[in-house]
């Protein structure tokens, strides 16, 4: 069964950490959850003003990002000395889990700085485990290029290539797509799985549906995902991931199954306690 479009939410400009100027899809009040995807931020700009204030130290708990660098550099800090840079192509997988206090910083004062960051939610099982990375620069990931289509694989297995991030709790599949002028794509897909289609340039259309610049579209379940390029191409992500069917109680950066373990996370920040 081929996959079609149930849904399509517009990205809303917001500001977050201390000013960056983001476009949200998930986590956005017309789309509050995809499960096991929390939230979806594109960020992309010429002007450092829209970036130079990055986001200074701040907490998380009870899930993980995946940050995807288009362009650009970012260094990540944290808590228990950790450190990375994150540079054009690479990509970045982060358990906060129990607690990670970090910042993430531009590493650079002006030209284009562009990407994305997924949260994905944990298992109750796994929201106070330790903390894990991955991280993996431009080099790391596979591509195969077809007639009018570039395909490069981020997690998941496309074509025979394995991505090199491994998200074990809800098999996330991340496929970065560019789609030339006539240029379509036909991938087979987890039928339990969600899924779902982000435009970064030009258009899609997935069915008769079209898709247009920074615009999110939530999948139908199904076996097989078509997408084709609009008339001036496209380039957009396809993401999918399990289902955790698990309740969800989320109060900024920690996102736990109760309001009793978010009251807990929030002492255990206020009291220097979070990460250890």
């Amino acid at each position: 069964m081929i996959r079609e479009v149930t849904k399509v939410v517009a990205a809303q400009t917001v500001r977050d950490g201390a000013g960056v100027s983001i476009y949200r899809s998930i986590g956005s009040n017309q789309l509050r959850y995809l499960d096991p995807f929390l939230m979806l931020d594109q960020f992309g700009s010429n002007d450092p003003d829209d970036y130079i204030a990055g986001f200074p130290d701040h907490p998380h708990r009870g899930f993980v990002t995946l940050t995807y660098m288009l362009n650009g550099h970012m260094r990540h800090e944290d808590s228990m000395g950790n450190r990375g840079d994150l540079k054009s192509g690479g990509v970045q997988w982060m358990k906060a889990a129990r607690g990670v206090i970090h910042s993430e910083m531009p590493a650079q004062e002006d030209g284009l700085m562009r990407g994305f960051q997924l949260w994905i939610n944990l298992p109750a099982s796994e929201k106070m485990s330790d903390p894990e990375y991955q991280e993996f620069t431009a080099n790391d990931i596979p591509s195969r290029s077809f007639s009018n289509c570039t395909v490069k694989i981020i997690a998941g297995v496309f074509d025979g290539l394995h991505g090199p991030i491994d998200d074990p709790h809800t098999n996330v599949a991340y496929l970065d797509v560019q789609l030339a002028v006539g240029g379509s794509l036909t991938t087979d897909s987890d039928p339990d799985a969600e899924y779902f289609i982000y435009v970064l340039d030009g258009m899609t259309l997935v069915g008769s549906t079209e898709v247009s610049r920074q615009s999110l579209a939530v999948l139908s379940r199904g076996s097989e995902i078509t997408t084709e390029s609009g008339p001036d191409g496209a380039r957009l992500i396809l993401v999918g991931g399990l289902p955790l069917n698990e309740p969800i109680a989320h109060a900024g950066p920690f996102v736990m199954n109760t309001p009793a373990e978010i009251e807990r996370a929030i002492n255990d920040y206020n009291s220097g306690r979070l990460t250890s």
